[in-house]
């Protein structure tokens, strides 16, 4: 009897967060220039970009603490 493997893709957060802030630029770029848009768009793309850099945070804070507990075990 074979097993199926379950091939559920896997996908790279890191590099899904960095393409969703390259769209959210290209995006932005394509609305009017009015005051409330300009405002509101500084801030999406601000707001788009702090998603990838907290995920990078996260996880290298992960591997430090992953190593600190590996050293006291």
């Amino acid at each position: 009897m074979t097993k199926i493997q379950n091939t559920k893709p896997v996908y790279d957060l890191e590099e899904r967060t960095f393409q969703f802030a390259k769209a959210v630029r290209l995006f932005v770029k394509t609305l009017p220039k009015t005051m409330a848009n300009i405002e509101d768009g500084r801030q999406l793309v601000r707001a788009s970009g702090s998603v990838g850099a907290n995920y990078i945070e996260a996880n290298e804070l992960k591997k430090i603490l992953s190593s600190i507990l590996e050293k006291s075990k």
